[in-house]
């Protein structure tokens, strides 16, 4: 049974996921008594940042309850035995309310749970709640029409990001140690960045994408949002493997020791501040420079190296968005349009007169950007820029604020993300590298070799354990 905790000890749900299984294993602290606190916290959190659309109090109560069971009966335990963790309103779960963020899905309750989910649930942990995204995942703001706004808990005033935004604040608040996303322009690493945690976008195919209705679709990706990178490698060892419910899943599992056996001495590094194109607020330079500086004493080799992308990489992928949002949701907007977000149905309809040569024709600019990768990948072990220009702008705006061109040039976009959406077999890690000057997180994003997940996560890892990044004190 749980031994009485030290006052001065930290509380175990601060612990890294990995020691929260541990714990209860050895009956140093019960499971209901961490996914109490989980929910405790995330009842604290609710009415200031609503990042909830569902918080699952009975049930994972009940199942904390026979997670401690099963240790007092000697059962076997999975690594992630008794954790709390929350997922994202888009990704279904048996009898919860699922709505993607929209009233089009009516009080849709699922009769089965996606794969990822039910992977975590098999290692041990227990699905605790269900955070907001914006509808059907569209925007890198987190607001619907549905839940409405998700803010920020370093500043209210600002967004958390999205579309994973509420998985973001989970985290950033301590409710969790890692929450599951989906990313497909950068729904897991836009509002980690904002939101000072850990996300990662892994290779196409590592976690088996079986939520949308085409498995052939080629930018979605499920990804974790966590507190370390060491919480991320949980998720991904849990998450990975190959399934037949995904034909484009890789026939390869996850190499826990690559992602922990992290060193940056003789690492050579590629970075890119800009991508060529963009405007980089300076408080997000000055972060990404001093955590540059911070691998070059670590025995880095970092070299500063001109990209020639232009911001057509963001106007073709928007094009690819479109098109997703009018395949796979473009019936709503005949009986739905009133109650819907209006840029999403924008989205449809601008996907519906797309032309079809002009959307096979995006693969050409994908090419030309993978051959420039594939070049600077026979130099460097991997690329580094940051994860958005900015840092989080006003709950109050939207992507059109961020969409146009400066007198000098400079494409004035949000995030960094989607160019690596572009190119999915690409890992990439948003790294929390701030606060910034402004007080707010700064993510530095880590782009590593084609289906090189464990050693993006490693460098990640080696310089995490460098850096000194303060975290909000849970609620």
């Amino acid at each position: 049974m749980s031994k009485p905790l030290e006052t001065d000890m930290p509380h175990p749900l601060d612990l890294p996921a990995a020691a929260i299984a541990t714990g209860i294993r050895q009956g140093r602290f019960t499971s209901e008594s961490v996914v109490a606190e989980s929910i405790r916290r995330a009842k604290a959190v609710c009415e200031t940042l609503n990042p909830f659309t569902i918080i699952r109090e009975e049930q994972a109560l009940e199942t904390a309850r026979e997670a401690d069971r099963s240790i007092v009966g000697g059962e076997a335990t999975g690594p992630l035995h008794g954790v709390p963790f929350a997922a994202k309103d888009l990704t279904p779960t048996v009898g919860d309310l699922t709505t993607l963020g929209s009233w089009t899905k009516g009080d849709w309750v699922p009769a089965e749970t996606a794969l990822c989910i039910r992977r975590l649930q098999a290692a041990g942990a227990i699905l605790m709640g269900k955070t907001t995204t914006p509808e059907f995942a569209f925007a890198s703001f987190t607001a619907s029409p549905r839940w409405g706004v998700t803010r920020n808990p370093w500043n209210p005033e600002h967004t958390s990001g999205g579309s994973s935004g509420g998985s973001a604040v989970a985290v950033a608040t301590g409710v969790v140690p890692f929450a599951e996303g989906t990313d497909m322009g950068g729904s897991v690493r836009i509002p980690s960045a904002f939101c000072g945690t850990v996300g990662l976008k892994p290779s196409l195919g590592r976690i088996p994408m079986t939520i949308l209705p085409s498995v052939f679709d080629n930018i979605s990706h499920f990804g974790p949002l966590a507190r370390t990178v060491d919480d991320a490698i949980a998720f991904m060892e849990a998450a990975c493997g190959p399934s037949d419910e995904d034909i484009t899943s890789l026939p390869i599992g996850f190499v826990s020791h690559a992602a922990r056996d992290g060193r940056l001495e003789d690492k050579r590094f590629a970075l890119s501040m800009d991508l060529g194109y963009y405007r980089i607020q300076p408080e997000v330079e000055q972060a990404i420079r001093a955590a540059v500086e911070e691998l070059r004493r670590a025995g880095a080799i970092v070299d500063e190296v001109p990209m020639h992308w232009t911001r057509a990489v963001n106007d073709e992928w928007f094009d690819l968005w479109c098109v997703f949002m009018s395949g796979f949701f473009g019936e709503t907007i005949a009986e739905y349009r009133e109650k819907m977000d209006p840029a999403v149905v924008a989205m449809i309809e601008r996907g519906l007169s797309m032309n079809a040569t002009a959307y096979k024709r995006v693969e050409l600019l994908r090419t030309a950007m993978w051959r420039d990768m594939a070049k600077l990948f026979e130099s460097y072990d991997a690329l580094l820029c940051p994860t958005c220009a900015i840092t989080a702008p006003l709950a109050s705006e939207c992507d059109d604020d961020y969409v146009g061109t400066g007198a000098d040039g400079r494409f004035a976009g949000l995030d960094m993300t989607c160019p690596f959406n572009m190119l999915p077999q690409l890992p990439a890690l948003s790294l929390p590298v701030g606060p910034a000057a402004n007080g707010m997180p700064v993510g530095l994003q880590i782009v590593g070799r084609r289906f090189a997940d464990e050693h993006v996560l490693a460098i990640g890892a080696a310089l995490e354990a460098r850096l000194a990044v303060p975290r909000l004190p849970a609620s």
